[in-house]
C-alpha cells in the first residue's frame, strides 16, 4: 500500500528563535513592490509565496503581530524578521527569501505602479493586480 504525504517545508526567522512550518506547495509565488512591502521590509520589492492560511503554523517561538498600514503581519521580536504578511484571511504570504534554495519560483510582479526602479526579467509585470487576484491584468511597459 502506497502512502501519500503532503510536503512540509521548515523555515526560521534569522536568529532562529521563531520556526514555522509550511505545508503543500505555495498557491502563487510572485514578487511584490507595493509600497507597504517597500517600507516594511526596507526593500524595493518582496519576494512572496502565498500559501492558504491553514498551510503556514508556528512551530517554535512566538511572533509578534503588527501592521504598518493595513496589512497585518507576523514578525520574530528577538530580530525582527518579517516571517508572513495576512492580507486577508485565506491565505498568508510568506517572506520568500526565507525559503530554502530553489523552493522560490516566481511566475509575476505585482503592484508595480509602486516599483522604485524597472525591472527586467521575462516575467509578467501588473500595474497592480493580475486578474485572478482581483486585478485588471493591466501591465507595465519597461
Amino acid at each position: 500500500m502506497s502512502q501519500v504525504t503532503e510536503a512540509r517545508t521548515q523555515i526560521e526567522c534569522r536568529c532562529g528563535a521563531v520556526g514555522v512550518e509550511l505545508r503543500g506547495e505555495p498557491l502563487l509565488q510572485f514578487y511584490c513592490h507595493c509600497d507597504d512591502c517597500q517600507a516594511v521590509h526596507g526593500a524595493a520589492f518582496v519576494p512572496v509565496a502565498m500559501y492558504k492560511t491553514d498551510a503556514v503554523s508556528i512551530v517554535r517561538g512566538e511572533a509578534s503581530s503588527w501592521s504598518l498600514r493595513t496589512t497585518p503581519r507576523r514578525t520574530c521580536p528577538a530580530c525582527g524578521t518579517r516571517l508572513f504578511a495576512e492580507p486577508n484571511p485565506r491565505v498568508r504570504g510568506v517572506t520568500a527569501y526565507l525559503l530554502p534554495a530553489g523552493l522560490f519560483k516566481p511566475t509575476f510582479h505585482i503592484q508595480c505602479r509602486f516599483a522604485v526602479l524597472p525591472v527586467r526579467d521575462d516575467l509578467p509585470h501588473y500595474r497592480s493586480l493580475p486578474a485572478r487576484l482581483g486585478g485588471a491584468d493591466e501591465t507595465v511597459d519597461w
